[in-house]
């Protein structure tokens, strides 16, 4: 074996590749070729999207799971351990599965290269080719046509809401963006839509392919009642639905269109309304407007851009508190940082601008430079670390504050790794 753990591995995925990011399948193909797993012998389903995609993805986990399925997830990026990107029945695969399944392809890509997520996808694939499945969930890392997880021909394409992110390889127009997320389809082959106002191009690369779309609120549709939901899509009806303990109101859009997925699944792998409720009502997703109880909450949100930073501040606003809400924000300067800077002003006291250790990442002068042009004279610190600036904030927070994390996965990496799972401590409570 080249390496015996799992760190070397990733060490030397980093540096195999001359670029981070090369979008394309042919060398991708060629080595899963060489692997012999072209198709997995069970269903697979893709998810892509901009917001909303690991939303989805765990909630199709836990209602499989529920039922009694043997499931495979993967996800990116992680946030504590490279393991996390790859489950099996909802547990992060061991280190040794890992390497094992690195060194079958390092032993079969002969001298095609690899990038660090090329590599990682096709060690999931090997790992849930082995694993006798009964369904196997990808979740796209960036756009869809041309990224590594599309390899796989999905049996159901779901594809989440859409907005703009990812511009310098994606586009900055939704419609082309739209069009990169639907190369996840395939022809004769179900899709859906959770989005309910989707660039036209879905339903174009569709109707050019032969999928059938189902798109929400014209296909599928779901509705409050009291504190629980319906779903329905034509005379399929689902009754008595618990919100999903996902945190805002929007997770159960996503959730309508987990349900049209597996309605499309059905004959394959029925589920039982029991099976469905006790999914939804018990997924979980860390990063994910998470709070960490304490004397003042914490709130971690990996949101990093605007469509997701809407979504925070909307979570935030149907929350209310009489104190403060203090942000504190790390992000990557590719990101649409104005505007999601602006979008969160609206429910923001006072900022705390820092950075993460990050060759992509913005410093803070950036997002104090930035944030000095989109919301003159909000009130502000710069600080040298995440850690930093929580520490600072437990000698100004006062009961009935806030506190929320956001900008990226990186940042909110930063707090789970530390000693806050307890929340906060205010001042006031330290005598």
């Amino acid at each position: 074996m080249r390496f015996q753990s799992l760190e070397e591995w990733l060490s030397w995925q980093e540096g195999l590749h001359p670029s981070e990011i090369d979008l394309g399948l042919e060398r991708v193909r060629m080595v899963l070729q060489s692997l012999g797993h072209e198709q997995l012998n069970c269903p697979v389903i893709s998810v892509a999207g901009t917001n909303g995609k690991g939303s989805s993805v765990a909630m199709l986990e836990a209602i499989y799971l529920a039922a009694g399925y043997r499931v495979g997830a993967y996800t990116s990026p992680h946030l504590l351990s490279y393991n996390e990107r790859v489950r099996l029945n909802g547990e992060p695969v061991v280190d040794q599965l890992l390497c094992d399944a690195f060194e079958h392809i390092d032993q079969s890509r002969a001298d095609t290269s690899l990038t660090y997520f090329e590599f990682g996808t096709l060690a999931a694939i090997e790992i849930f080719a082995q694993a006798d499945l009964d369904v196997v969930i990808m979740e796209v890392g960036l756009g869809g046509r041309l990224d590594a997880t599309n390899v796989l021909d999905a049996d159901v394409a779901l594809i989440t809401p859409i907005d703009l992110d990812h511009a310098d390889w994606l586009g900055n127009d939704r419609e082309v963006i739209g069009r990169e997320k639907a190369g996840i389809m395939r022809a004769g082959r179900p899709a859906v839509c959770g989005d309910t106002n989707p660039p036209a191009s879905l339903q174009q690369v569709a109707s050019e392919l032969g999928a059938q779309l189902y798109q929400s609120g014209r296909d599928f549709t779901f509705l409050d009642q009291a504190g629980q939901w319906r779903w329905r899509c034509g005379e399929r009806v689902r009754d008595a639905l618990p919100e999903p303990a996902l945190r805002g109101a929007f997770q159960k859009a996503n959730a309508a269109a987990v349900l049209m997925v597996a309605e499309l699944l059905a004959e394959r792998l029925p589920l039982s309304q029991s099976h469905i409720r006790e999914g939804l009502a018990n997924v979980t997703v860390p990063g994910r407007f998470q709070v960490l109880p304490g004397d003042v909450p914490l709130i971690l949100d990996v949101a990093h851009n605007p469509q997701a930073a809407r979504a925070l501040a909307a979570n935030l606003s149907a929350w209310p508190m009489p104190g403060k809400v203090y942000a504190v924000t790390a992000m990557m300067e590719d990101k649409e940082i104005g505007e999601i800077l602006s979008v969160m002003a609206n429910v923001v006291d006072r900022w705390s601008l820092t950075s993460v250790d990050l060759p992509r990442a913005a410093t803070a002068e950036q997002l104090l430079g930035i944030l000095n042009k989109t919301v003159p004279g909000a009130e502000h610190e710069l600080c040298a670390s995440v850690d930093a600036a929580l520490g600072t904030l437990e000698t100004k927070i006062q009961p009935n504050d806030r506190v929320v994390v956001f900008g990226s996965f990186y940042t909110v990496a930063e707090v789970m790794q530390g000693d806050y799972n307890a929340g906060l401590s205010s001042s006031h409570n330290k005598g």
